[in-house]
């Protein structure tokens, strides 16, 4: 487990307006409690509570991955009557101590939505 620090920073805070999230027209997630995390030099990435997701389009994927700051990931894919979308969700169930806070939260590879929404 690698900790975040000046050479691998990470930032996790609230987002202050509504994130709207969509799959060829379908809506998929729609928060006003989603978190933005900047990490290093990656792009931001929203991470929306998993309470605020429609899971009629989701199904659990096999694939798992491991990010040394984070911890492991699961891996979902996305359905809807107009498209499918594989591998396109991720989330920490149970991330390293420093990023608890993404915890219970989805995030999405923006080249598998449609754009997000937020405002």
């Amino acid at each position: 487990m690698r900790q975040p620090g000046p050479d691998h920073p990470i930032h996790i805070a609230p987002y202050p307006g509504r994130v709207r999230v969509s799959l060829a027209g379908t809506l998929l997630a729609e928060t006003d409690a989603a978190l933005i995390l900047r990490e290093a030099d990656y792009p931001p990435v929203f991470y929306i509570p998993r309470a605020d997701a429609r899971w009629a389009h989701f199904v659990p994927s096999t694939r798992r991955s491991h990010c040394p700051y984070k911890g492991d990931a699961a891996y979902f894919s996305l359905t809807t009557p107009d498209a499918n979308a594989t591998d396109a969700v991720w989330s920490y169930e149970d991330p390293h101590p420093a990023v608890e806070a993404i915890a219970g939260h989805l995030a999405f590879y923006p080249d598998k939505i449609d754009p997000i929404e937020a405002t």
